[in-house]
């Protein structure tokens, strides 16, 4: 099991490296995202103690289907009775599935489609395009804040989108791996603290505090080590995450951003929020293809020298699914 599970991993990066993220009619985010859609609706109400339990069975009840649906397939997998088919068969749909919680390939894709607009001087597409990926009105800003929202959300995603799943993965296989980006998309789509949102998407945004709590931390660690070995500056990447870190009003995102504008030797910035970093703001293609460059190193490095080491501290301690 735990060879298999190592193989599942790097199938699952290889293949989203290769060929990134299927279209929304195929893709598991997708019809997750549409249940919450359909929750959320159902959780409104004048009570504020009402909305806030109906965002608390939003996350329970998406949760729960979501790991239940895991788990009957793992079942039925095992049922097969010729040992090579089941273990094929797992590998294979296992391999899939994971790669779906992961969004290397998707988020340099929808990070170039940023830089290309701006270099076309189309701010207008350029806006929309970041629109897609940051949580924050994109419609007053300039050029150089418009590149740093697509920095701050490749740190960012460095975590939802890699490491987090594959931290998930290492402790709790497949059902771990979804159940953080559930509680992830969950946060993305209800997660706003205004008027509309606030109680309903309250217990599923600190859910997702919670769980991103060690994978941020542990990802900016591995990102500094990624900048040593890609030649950034490594020394500065460190301080800045130490001093800059917690500046954000999240408990988490500061961290890989920290890392990330020093390795690059620049700040981001998001207005009346938080600057990070002390280099210039005049931001260029290059630093979000260095940027790229690093979230990639850093995934793999991620894989290598945390999702591996604890499989196989788990398997030693005799953990049910690598035993």
């Amino acid at each position: 099991m735990l060879i298999e599970s190592i193989l599942i991993i790097i199938f699952a990066l290889g293949l989203d490296f290769v060929a990134g993220d299927p279209k929304n009619k195929y893709h598991p985010t997708a019809w997750i995202g549409g249940l919450i859609a359909k929750l959320t609706p159902l959780a409104k109400n004048k009570s504020e103690q009402t909305e806030k339990l109906g965002g608390i069975a939003i996350v329970l009840s998406v949760t729960t289907i979501v790991a239940t649906l895991l788990i009957l397939f793992d079942v039925g997998i095992n049922l097969i009775t010729v040992d090579y088919v089941s273990l094929i068969s797992s590998i294979l749909i296992s391999t899939i599935l994971l790669k779906t919680t992961i969004a290397i390939r998707g988020m340099e894709k929808r990070a170039l489609a940023v830089v290309e607009s701006v270099e076309m001087d189309d701010m207008d597409s350029a806006k929309d395009n970041l629109a897609l990926i940051v949580k924050r009105n994109t419609k007053e800003l300039d050029k150089n804040h418009v590149l740093s929202g697509v920095l701050e959300s490749v740190s960012e995603n460095t975590v939802d989108g890699i490491t987090g799943p594959l931290f998930y993965y290492a402790l709790f296989g497949l059902p771990g791996a979804f159940v953080y980006r559930v509680v992830n998309t969950i946060d993305s789509m209800i997660g706003y603290n205004n008027s509309i949102f606030k109680n309903v998407g309250w217990f599923g945004a600190n859910c997702d505090k919670v769980l991103n709590f060690i994978p941020a931390r542990l990802t900016a660690l591995v990102m500094i080590l990624g900048a040593m070995i890609i030649g950034s500056d490594w020394k500065r990447s460190y301080l800045i995450m130490v001093r800059d870190g917690s500046l954000p009003t999240s408990p988490n995102a500061g961290y890989p951003m920290g890392a990330l504008a020093g390795a690059l030797k620049t700040k981001f910035e998001k207005i009346d929020h938080y600057t990070i970093g002390d280099g210039d703001l005049e931001l260029k293609k290059e630093h979000i293809k260095s940027a790229i460059v690093l979230m990639k190193v850093t995934s793999i490095l991620f894989f290598g020298i945390v999702t591996i080491p604890i499989m196989v501290m788990l398997s030693y301690l005799g953990w049910w699914l690598y035993a």
